[in-house]
């Protein structure tokens, strides 16, 4: 005879592994599903910090104080434009021979900054052309008035301080406002 391995037939209820339901997930699956969860909760509780963490400590754009002083009125030559003013607050102070005053660098066409032409004695925006006077007064391209002037005033020590808040335009009569000039 020859001999064969007898195999016992599967007791009742037992599962092989070719047999096993695909639902049952195993220790393995368990641990490998729990494991998951736990990377994915990290990375949500690690994104909620990161977000309020941005929340609290936010990127500040910090803008020039709108009030600020500029010198003595002598320290400013008659007949010229100031420009040491134009890049940290965005004016020229501008002085004639019957007054000072402060003027906006942003033109009134679409809002870029007129460069001062010493040689022409002239204000040119060099995106479109528009030409203002020493004054501010609109005379070329097609910037569709004036340059506004700011407040000026002398302080109790003597010094100018010039008041971004308060603006004067030329079309509603505003610059014969006395705020917006000083007299030398």
């Amino acid at each position: 005879m020859s001999e064969e391995q007898i195999v016992p037939p599967a007791s009742v209820g037992a599962t092989t592994i070719d047999n096993r339901d695909k639902n049952d997930l195993g220790r393995r699956g368990f641990f490998k599903w729990l494991t998951l969860g736990w990377i994915a909760f990290a990375g949500a509780t690690g994104g909620f910090f990161t977000v309020m963490v941005r929340f609290l400590f936010p990127n500040v754009l910090f803008e020039p104080p709108q009030s600020f002083k500029i010198g003595f009125p002598n320290d400013f030559s008659r007949n010229s434009v100031d420009l040491r003013f134009k890049k940290k607050y965005n004016i020229w102070v501008v002085r004639d021979d019957e007054s000072i005053f402060a003027l906006s660098t942003v033109c009134t066409h679409l809002g870029c900054t007129p460069n001062w032409l010493q040689i022409e004695n002239k204000f040119k925006c060099p995106c479109h052309g528009s030409g203002f006077r020493m004054t501010g007064i609109n005379f070329e391209g097609p910037a569709p008035r004036p340059l506004e002037r700011y407040k000026i005033s002398v302080e109790n020590d003597g010094q100018i301080l010039v008041d971004k808040t308060k603006n004067f335009k030329w079309e509603k009569g505003e610059w014969e406002n006395p705020e917006s000039y000083l007299t030398v």
